[in-house]
This record gives structure tokens, C-alpha cells and sequence, in this order.
């Protein structure tokens, strides 16, 4: 299999955590015979820099006329003064936007060997396996208007039918092929959009007969996620949820630096990154944890190239080097085995 990949460095620790997926699949494609070449594009605060914009042009056709996208991180102190209309983060939303990745796939899987590192209790966190599936390009971050008006602001939050029809079928979909069961998160009891949202799974739901539903109000899922998450499967939910859930639920494997994600469109190309920011306080000093981003590149291969064989085989190495006792900074505890951001990848490629 021949396969391009745009690789999208972006700001502080991304460029090291590229990298690092980078030189998994390279080994991945050694070890199976695929090619992958990997074309690099500017975002963020990087390419606020160099071009005045977070995401220029260029970056955008390089990603359209790629199989698959790496991102490792953008934004960071520098450019926190910036207008917002002109922030590093901007380049992310417009780049979702623009190849329609709606779908942003986010698994909380805790490791065995890591559930000691969670501030919860082993017992409430160790097996927890679920996907937050949020609708990525729609609700309160997109909708106009959103502006200030003297000593007012507004912010719009704004959906139409399709856009959460999609979603919603996406989540039934993911939990035919889990365990079938699904959890849909709204505020229906507040938000017209959220009792639109309640009403279009209420119709949907009948098209998947082996899928269990249920509704919660998100501040009820909030308190659940704490309380017993291994009660849920598939959380399906709209954007600004999906990202304040996801982020709680990250903290049950004891660091952002765990986590994957996957933000998919209809027939174009996905976008893979770590759930984690650009952490520019440690940003060049090999503390980053690579991990995220190297299972992203297992989601990439799952998802965009169907290639799960090769993608088990990375998820594994993890499991198998977490278990050896390797640790960066953010996850170690007392005895274990330090690494650097480059020693834990090439602990995963020899695992390979």
C-alpha cells in the first residue's frame, strides 16, 4: 500500500510528537511492506510567523491532496495576545471546516499499568474502555453571530438537522461495532437545539435495533464519568460538550499525553492528533509524552487505510512498553523506568 500523509508539526511540543508517529509508521511500513510518504505543511502559531496566517494556503492543498493528516499541536503563550480572529487556533477550526471533518472520535482506554496513575480509584477506572464521538464543525464555536457590542457579547449556537443527523448515525455506528451501547448528551431541559438533538435520536434510533440508547443532561454525564464510567460505551454529543466531556474523561488514565483522536468527514481525507496542547513550557527538552500522537497514527491506520492488523500491532507495543515500566515525566511514578520523548519512541519501535 503507497499512502501520502501530510504531516502538520504545528507549535511547541508538536514537532517532537510528529516525529515520533512519523518513525512508528515508518517501522509499521518496513514491517508490512506499505510506503508512506509524508509531506510537511505549516499551521498555527508556526505559520502565523512565517506567513501571517494559521493556516495558509498551501497547507490547506496539501492536506486535500493527501490520504490522511498527522497534526501534533497548536497555539502557546506567544501568540495568546493576538486578536482572536487571528489566533494559532484558528488555523485548526478553519482547517476542520474546510475538509468537513464533523466527526471527532475520541477513545479514553485506561491501561492497566497506568490506572494507579489516575486521581481516581483504581477500581473505578481500570477497565474503562469508551469513545466520546462530538460533532466537530457546528454548535457554539461556529455559529454568527459571535461578537462584542459594547458591554454585551454574543455568541451564537447554531445547528441545522443534517448536521446532527450525521453525527448521531455515526455514534449508532461506532456502537454496532462496540458494544452496543450508546449514550447521547444534550441539555435538553435548557437548549432548543438540544431538544432538537433529543428528537432527531428519538428518530434515528429505530434504523439500529441491536444499538441501547439512553439520554443524559451533560452535567448529570459529567458527574457519571466521574462516579462510574465503565457504565458507558458511546457518548455522542455536540461540540462544546464533547469537548469539555472528553477533556474529564482524559483524566481517568492519569494525562492528556494518553489520549488519541480522530476527526473523520464523509470521503475525505481524516485528521489524527493527540487529545493534549502544544505545552510549551516543556516544549524541546524531550519530556513530551509521544504516546498520544502514536496511537493517533493506529487510529489513522484503522480508520483512513483499514489497515487494523497493523494498527493493533502499535496499540500492543504501547501496552507492552507501558507494562515494561517506560514512563515520560507525566506519567511516572516511583521506580519507574524515565525515558525521553525519543527513548519512549524507540521503545515502541522496538516493540514492533
Amino acid at each position: 500500500m503507497k499512502k501520502q500523509i501530510a504531516v502538520l508539526p504545528g507549535d511547541g511540543i508538536g514537532a517532537e510528537v510528529a516525529e515520533s508517529a512519523t518513525a512508528v509508521l515508518q517501522a509499521v511500513g518496513h514491517k508490512f511492506g506499505h510506503e508512506f510518504k509524508f509531506k510537511k505543511g505549516l499551521i498555527g502559531g508556526c505559520a502565523i510567523d512565517e506567513t501571517g496566517t494559521p493556516l495558509p494556503d498551501e497547507t490547506l492543498e496539501t492536506c486535500r491532496n493527501s490520504d490522511a493528516i498527522l497534526l501534533g499541536a497548536v497555539g502557546g503563550y506567544k501568540w495568546d495576545t493576538l486578536p482572536s480572529e487571528q489566533r494559532p487556533e484558528k488555523g485548526l477550526l478553519k482547517l476542520r471546516k474546510s475538509l468537513d471533518l464533523f466527526a471527532n472520535l475520541r477513545p479514553v482506554t485506561v491501561f492497566e499499568s497506568l490506572a494507579d496513575a489516575s486521581t481516581l480509584k483504581f477500581d473505578i477506572v481500570n477497565g474503562v474502555d469508551l469513545m466520546i464521538v462530538r460533532e466537530l464543525t457546528g454548535g457554539l464555536y461556529f455559529g454568527e453571530p459571535s461578537e462584542r457590542r459594547g458591554d454585551a457579547v454574543v455568541d451564537t449556537l447554531a445547528y441545522t438537522r443534517q448536521e446532527i443527523e450525521r453525527i448521531v448515525r455515526k455514534g449508532f455506528e461506532l456502537a454496532q461495532v462496540r458494544r452496543k451501547r450508546l449514550t447521547s448528551v444534550d441539555k435538553a431541559n435548557v437548549l432548543e437545539s438540544s431538544r432538537m438533538w433529543r428528537e432527531i435520536v428519538e428518530e434515528i434510533a429505530p434504523e439500529y435495533p441491536d444499538v441501547e440508547y439512553a439520554h443524559r443532561l451533560v452535567d448529570d454525564a459529567a458527574m457519571q464519568l466521574i462516579r462510574n464510567p465503565k457504565q458507558f460505551d458511546v457518548i455522542v454529543t455536540e461540540n462544546l460538550f464533547g469537548d469539555i466531556l472528553s477533556d474529564e474523561a482524559s483524566m481517568m488514565t492519569g494525562s492528556l499525553g494518553m489520549l488519541p483522536s480522530a476527526s473523520l468527514s464523509a470521503d475525505g481525507p481524516g485528521l489524527y492528533e493527540p487529545v493534549h496542547g502544544s505545552a510549551p513550557d516543556i516544549a524541546g527538552q524531550g519530556k513530551a509524552n509521544p504516546l498520544a500522537m502514536i496511537l493517533s497514527a493506529a487510529m489513522m491506520l484503522k480508520y483512513s487505510f483499514h489497515l487494523d492488523d497493523e494498527a493493533e500491532m502499535i496499540e500492543n507495543a504501547v501496552v507492552n512498553v507501558l507494562k515494561a515500566g517506560y514512563r515520560t515525566p507525566d506519567i511516572a511514578e516511583k521506580d519507574a523506568k524515565l525515558v525521553s520523548t525519543t527513548e519512549m519512541t524507540e521503545q515502541v519501535v522496538s516493540a514492533l
